[in-house]
């Protein structure tokens, strides 16, 4: 009987601590999703505190630094925000299954006049109980909010829950500030995805505020090719805003690429890829060169384009 007993009191421990184990979901008001709440912050502002205000689930500090809030609100009106892996359906925030929020990043900037800001970058995925981020083609659901600073105060000026879904396993990339016009600025971000084992072909992004929120504003496709094998087709970019006195704000940006092509093997480490659309001649009659391309975009009033034609400029060519 007491081996028994012994047996069930260790059965029972065992499913407490495997509870104890499990994420669990707190369920929050629909206020959590207003764009127009209030909130001040003391200097130095912190933001996992910040974090815990603004999305007030359960909060979690896992090994690794996975640190992050978990809650899921029944009483909100989900909508749908663009996944640009554009694999699997768009995103209906906030997930019925619950959401981690993490906070990504603080990007800290000045204006001309001195007026110090930051930007806290979030991150949504899709609840799981061990604290996880899965799903190759599942993009991380970027949020933001902008503070800035008076006195000894923070004061957010913007909110804005979730913006669109970019990055691989949920996992949204990091976030780069540029300023695009006087004391106008904006985020980047470098999008890419790829099948397991395989390259992977990256877009840059633009993140701005246009029409009272932050929206994307320019995609440009072929920014980078990685993960390649060793010696096979790559690529890279840089951008720089063009600040040519034209322009009072939404610049140009001049974007280079620099790059190298060798025909395919069509071997297990050798993968046929879609190459830039001002190769296409090229690549018909050639085995390998080497491969600058020029671009600019151009504001249009609602998105950046391309304009004028892309110079291209090609070496060691086989």
């Amino acid at each position: 009987m007491r081996q028994i007993y012994s047996g069930i009191l260790f059965l029972a421990i065992s499913i407490c601590s495997a509870q104890d184990d499990i994420v669990q979901l707190k369920n929050v008001s629909d206020t959590i999703l207003n764009t127009k709440r209030i909130l001040t912050v003391p200097d130095p502002l912190n933001g996992i505190k910040t974090m815990q205000q603004l999305f007030p689930g359960n909060f979690y500090n896992l090994s690794d630094d996975n640190i992050f809030m978990s809650w899921k609100c029944t009483s909100c009106s989900p909508e749908y925000y663009k996944d640009v892996n554009g694999v699997e359906e768009d995103p209906l925030f906030p997930y019925a299954e619950g959401v981690a929020t993490r906070l990504e990043n603080t990007i800290s900037y000045k204006d001309s006049k001195g007026n110090e800001f930051k930007m806290l970058v979030f991150n949504h995925s899709v609840y799981d109980a061990d604290g996880l981020q899965t799903g190759r083609f599942s993009g991380g659901l970027l949020g933001l909010a902008k503070f800035s600073k008076t006195g000894n105060i923070w004061e957010m000026k913007s909110f804005q829950p979730a913006v669109a879904a970019f990055g691989a396993f949920s996992r949204v990339p990091v976030l780069k500030l540029a300023e695009i016009g006087e004391d106008q600025f904006a985020f980047s971000l470098i999008h890419a995805n790829g099948g397991a084992g395989g390259p992977y072909n990256a877009f840059l992004y633009l993140i701005a505020g246009f029409n009272g929120k932050y929206q994307t504003l320019m995609e440009v496709p072929d920014y980078r090719l990685s993960n390649n094998a060793e010696g096979s087709t790559e690529w890279s970019s840089t951008y720089k805003v063009v600040n040519d006195g034209k322009k009072k704000f939404f610049r140009d940006f001049a974007i280079t690429t620099t790059g190298f092509y060798k025909k395919a093997k069509g071997t297990e480490d050798d993968f046929e890829i879609d190459m830039p659309k001002e190769l296409s001649e090229m690549v018909k009659t050639k085995k390998q060169f080497n491969f600058v391309i020029e671009r600019r975009f151009s504001f249009d009033g609602k998105w950046y384009t391309v304009v004028g034609k892309p110079a291209v400029k090609f070496s060691n060519i086989k």
